[in-house]
């Protein structure tokens, strides 16, 4: 049994991989907060990476020496956020990193791409409709005007994390769902000479839907992040709006503020 404050030795994924945690049993900060923050660390920071296994809450909490319901409330709080899942026969099981993306003019899929995070889009529509009030105020056009409409769901690791609704001025770029599954919007974009320049986004929060809580695997209610965007390119001209949600158990953005000198 560990003493306090030294560290705990625990079995993590394969049997040539082991994780250090160091629980401080007379701070003020629960046992089980703890271990899941260290463990949240281990995951985010790539020590675990997904499909390393934590072995069972039984052999966990002995080696720790720790209670079984401690140990049980630190992967169960890991759970909730999508960092873990327990597989039947298998035990519990790391799925992912949280995706934090930086708040700068790029696509979603290169984010995730050079993140190592495996996206895949299935294109959920594109058509050609008339132009809302507020779609045809983003993107500069006489209301009614035709557009591109494109809905796409995001994955990464074959687990959803963004519901991705875009609008594009008709005739601005050759579409299909081929395309769009393989690769990003923005790449695409760029691939056909568009220079995308600047951008002006908005960034926000609400409830899920049933709906969307049912395309993006989270319980009715669930928190979401929300942004919109509208991209222009290098001669002015507004190219997309986008509206987007994200998984918030799964997705966070990150901001650089600097002091004004």
């Amino acid at each position: 049994m560990a003493k306090p404050g030294d560290p705990a030795r625990a079995a993590a994924g394969p049997a040539t991989h082991t994780l250090d945690f160091a629980l401080d049993r007379g701070s003020p900060v629960p046992l089980y907060y703890q271990l899941a923050q260290q463990l949240e660390a281990a995951i985010s920071g790539g020590v675990l990476a997904p499909g390393d296994l934590l072995g069972n809450e039984v052999d966990l909490s002995v080696r720790l020496g720790l209670s079984r319901p401690t140990v049980r409330q630190a992967i169960q709080s890991l759970v909730d956020k999508g960092l873990l899942v327990r597989r039947r026969g298998v035990g519990t099981q790391v799925v992912h990193s949280q995706v934090r993306r930086s708040l700068e003019l790029t696509s979603l899929y290169d984010d995730l791409e050079a993140a190592g995070q495996a996206p895949t889009t299935e294109v959920v529509r594109i058509e050609i409709v008339p132009a809302t009030p507020g779609v045809a105020a983003a993107l500069g056009l006489p209301e009614g005007a035709e557009v591109i409409a494109l809905e796409r769901l995001r994955r990464t690791h074959g687990l959803p994390v963004a519901l991705l609704s875009n609008h594009l001025p008709s005739g601005l770029l050759d579409l299909d769902a081929d395309r769009l599954e393989a690769t990003g919007l923005y790449r695409m974009m760029r691939a056909a000479g568009i220079t995308l320049h600047s951008a002006r986004q908005t960034v926000g929060a609400r409830s899920a839907t049933a709906e969307e809580a049912s395309r993006l695997d989270e319980k009715e209610g669930a928190a979401l992040l929300t942004m919109q965007r509208t991209a222009y390119d290098d001669t002015g001209r507004a190219v997309e709006y986008g509206s987007h949600i994200y998984r918030a158990s799964r997705y966070s953005f990150d901001f650089q503020l600097l002091v004004r000198p």
